[in-house]
């Protein structure tokens, strides 16, 4: 069975940094598309970033980037989201997905493994 277990969410003022980790059991790590998602109260659902199988290819929201950065380590099957520079608007709880297939530059995919999220909460 395929499990997410996400970490690394707390609390930080804003310009401060956080790096979550996600790791991954169930599955040979290297297949699928890799995402981070979040949502805050009264909000929808948003794609953050999002990576390739290989790790090859990345893609970050508008909102976040050239603050956060995707990356994933197969051999240890963790995928990570640096977030430097943290704004208020950044508080959310934040969820790892995987998909066995995707379209990174829109963060379509088939997001059918989920974690259990970590919150993030930035106060300004």
């Amino acid at each position: 069975q395929v499990q997410l277990v996400e970490s690394g969410g707390g609390s930080v003022e804003a310009g401060g940094s956080l790096r979550l980790s996600c790791a991954a059991s169930g599955y040979t790590a290297s297949r699928g598309c890799m995402g981070w998602f979040r949502q805050a109260p009264g909000k929808e659902r948003e794609g953050v970033a999002g990576i390739t199988p290989s790790g090859a290819t990345t893609y970050v929201a508008d909102s976040v980037k050239g603050r956060f950065t995707i990356s994933r380590d197969n051999d240890k099957a963790i995928l990570y989201l640096q977030m430097n520079n943290l704004k208020p608007e950044d508080t959310a709880m934040y969820y790892c997905a995987r998909s066995p297939w995707c379209n990174i530059g829109s963060m379509q995919g088939n997001w059918g493994v989920w974690g259990q999220g970590t919150q993030v909460t930035v106060s300004s």
